[in-house]
């Protein structure tokens, strides 16, 4: 198989699909990669590198759409992207489509086989390529928000660990998975009081043994969000719903009643966001102000430390990009029922069944079962 990674396109992102360690892997299995030029230049990986690992440079974007047959990205495609990809091509990437009508309607024109890292499963029910961004999401959420909570970035002008003396900021993680997870030890790490909020009663039980008492677990619910939140110096929103667009859990009369300079991060911003008045940024604009509250939403927080990210992400899509390229794309979905979960769209049947729910009176979608749509 021809394998094809263009360069990322979207605002300040820097990752690549590929890094030359995996490219290697690919080539050793007997399958041929372009690299647009500089793809991944700036984080470290030269053109050299990938040449030394066996791939072959191409020029331009267009180039590697038209020939590839399969595409390897980080981001979703952006509409001109979109346009070059072709039936039968299979697009391995990022996609976050419940919340994004223009991307799904245009890759359902596309008629490619469309698989998303995000909703790829594994055996015990997690989701094996999101976890290791959620992983550097949740971590930078708590960087981000001390960062934000400073006076001259529009904060309170609190240190998220005090001094003695002075007590500590107040962090709300709200979701106990991999992001609020990770949050929670950036923020014990830095001395803060820290609350998270679930709704499942046996990952509380998780977190209190995890955390030794150095956090408060609480179970979520509407009275807990309203006060925790107006008495928080930072909130991070760390909810998911796989595949599907995330609740809104504190809505406008909640963030109006936080106080001054606080801070909120939006994690969910890739599913739309789980805060009323959260609306994408980028790393080139990342906050803005509402209520006297900033808000960080920036929707690919990962790409800010693109070289991690993009090695922690390889370690985990490559296997299932093996397996794709090896078997071809039906093949491998129907031997691999976690793989198949990742399959979003293919020749113009949305395969999804939360992107139909989100979208399916927008642009008049209808689900198709993904082993029924491979097989057609």
């Amino acid at each position: 198989m021809l394998v094809g990674v263009p360069k990322e396109i979207k605002n300040h992102e820097y990752r690549v699909g590929l890094t030359p360690a995996a490219v290697k892997e690919f080539v050793a299995h007997g399958h041929s990669v372009v690299i647009e030029t500089d793809a991944g230049t700036s984080i470290g990986f030269t053109d050299e590198m990938y040449i030394n690992a066996g791939a072959s440079i191409i020029d331009n974007a267009a180039e590697i759409f038209a020939t590839a047959d399969m595409i390897v990205k980080v981001k979703e495609p952006q509409a001109n992207e979109c346009k070059m990809l072709r039936e039968g091509q299979i697009l391995y990437t990022y996609l976050h489509l419940a919340p994004d009508a223009k991307q799904t309607e245009l890759l359902v024109a596309s008629g490619a086989t469309c698989v998303a890292y995000e909703t790829v499963t594994d055996n015990k029910g997690g989701l094996p390529l999101l976890a290791p961004m959620s992983e550097v999401a949740g971590r930078m959420s708590i960087q981000a928000g001390a960062h934000y909570l400073e006076k001259a970035h529009g904060g309170s002008g609190t240190l998220l660990g005090g001094v003695p003396g002075v007590a500590p900021g107040k962090v709300l993680i709200i979701g106990g998975g991999v992001v609020g997870t990770q949050a929670a030890k950036m923020a014990v790490g830095l001395g803060a009081e820290v609350t998270i909020l679930d709704r499942s009663l046996p990952r509380l039980r998780e977190l209190d043994d995890i955390f030794l008492g150095r956090i408060h677990t609480v179970y979520s619910t509407e009275e807990a969000i309203e006060h925790y939140s107006s008495r928080a110096d930072l909130v991070v929103g760390a909810v998911l719903i796989p595949g599907a667009a995330a609740p809104k859990l504190l809505n406008r009369e909640h963030i109006k009643a936080m106080k001054p300079g606080s801070v909120l991060v939006d994690v969910a911003i890739d599913q739309g966001g789980c805060f009323e008045t959260s609306k994408a940024t980028t790393h080139q604009d990342p906050v803005y102000i509402i209520d006297d509250v900033v808000h960080y939403c920036v929707a690919n927080m990962p790409g800010g430390v693109a070289r991690t990210s993009t090695m922690a992400l390889n370690n985990a899509t490559l296997p299932f990009g093996l397996a794709l390229a090896n078997k071809g794309a039906k093949q491998a979905m129907l031997d691999d029922k976690n793989l198949l979960n990742g399959l979003n769209v293919h020749k113009g049947l949305v395969t999804y069944k939360a992107v139909v729910d989100a979208l399916g009176k927008q642009l008049n979608l209808t689900y198709c079962d993904a082993v029924e749509a491979l097989n057609k």
